[in-house]
């Protein structure tokens, strides 16, 4: 079985300079990471982020994760990626996905809507519009007329789609080329990995040929409860702050009573507590945290599931910048 990839996912916040991101790129380049990722949340936007990094670095693949398909119109979306497809050589992956409703309503001001529905448009009008045709689409969310680039398309980018739950999940496999995969054990890994082939059959594509990607939540550091702790942090974060979509997503994996206990910890103002409910197994169940040697032997068991092609390394999103690089380090390819 080939190597699965090993990514790198950047930090979307608490990074003093632009240039603080750009060097963690070119130190994964040098480290022999495959690709690094960029989320857009509420940090620098990734598309000038990744222009500046495919600028600074020579081989390393470049990827969004995700570009948010309520804050940019899909055609905006397919002119963003047919210039970083340019400004890079061809080393990016677009990653779309509908985040969900407190960003997108709360930051954006758009209705949340059918989010399963709209990536779905997004991607076949973004698709059009890196083809250079020029684009005539009529969905239910965007009606469209009369676009087309006025430069020469740069071969298309793979677009690959975000997604936790079943559906999600399916809609990746019959209209992405990959699926982004996030706060999954791994036995619920394999059970989505299920969803993703039966959409590639409805969409009457290879299973083989779609490109799964999970992103974890690592730490890898000497001072193990350090590690630990900072992992226990962000796993609370997504459950306790970011709506309901974690939360539900522990719950289909049995995690229903600690997902609740976490949410209302955080509801209440109790961040600590929220943080203590995640209890050993879970946190060795969904993240690699602790020292470098059993991180090194944990991330490998995400990487050898079978459908899995690159595992991705995220960092806690409170750690210090010397612990980005540590545990760069000590998860880089081997």
């Amino acid at each position: 079985m080939a190597r699965a990839d090993r990514d790198l996912f950047l930090p979307v916040a608490a990074q003093p300079a632009l240039e603080d991101v750009v060097s963690l790129a070119d130190r994964a380049e040098r480290a022999g990471y495959d690709r690094v990722w960029l989320p857009e949340t509420w940090g620098r936007d990734a598309v000038t982020v990744l222009a500046t990094i495919a600028r600074a670095t020579d081989r390393v693949g470049i990827g969004t994760s995700v570009t948010n398909v309520y804050s940019r119109s899909p055609v905006l979306i397919g002119q963003t990626a047919a210039t970083l497809q340019e400004v890079s050589g061809g080393r990016l992956r677009l990653g779309v996905g509908p985040s969900g409703p407190i960003l997108v309503e709360g930051w954006h001001g758009v209705d949340y809507g059918n989010p399963l529905r709209r990536t779905r448009e997004a991607i076949e009008v973004v698709r059009q519009t890196l083809a250079g045709e020029t684009v005539e689409y009529d969905g239910e969310y965007f009606q469209l007329s009369g676009f087309r680039l006025r430069h020469g398309p740069p071969d298309p980018p793979p677009i690959d789609a975000a997604g936790i739950g079943p559906t999600a999940v399916e809609l990746a496999g019959r209209f992405g080329n990959g699926w982004h995969a996030l706060v999954l054990t791994r036995e619920g890994l394999v059970d989505r990995l299920e969803d993703f082939r039966r959409g590639a059959q409805l969409g009457d594509r290879d299973p083989g040929d779609g490109r799964v990607t999970v992103m974890l939540t690592c730490c890898a550091l000497d001072d193990r409860e350090r590690a630990r702790y900072l992992a226990r942090e962000l796993i609370a974060f997504y459950v306790g702050a970011m709506g309901t979509f974690y939360r539900d997503a522990l719950a289909r994996q049995g995690y229903e009573a600690t997902a609740t206990a976490v949410a209302t910890h955080w509801a209440n103002g109790e961040r600590e507590a929220a943080i203590d409910a995640i209890g050993d197994d879970l946190l060795d169940a969904l993240a690699v945290a602790g020292h470098p040697g059993e991180c090194r032997d944990r991330i490998a068991r995400f990487a050898d599931i079978d459908g899995v092609d690159a595992v991705s390394v995220g960092f806690p999103r409170v750690a210090e910048r010397e612990e980005m690089v540590q545990t760069l380090d000590a998860l880089a390819p081997e």
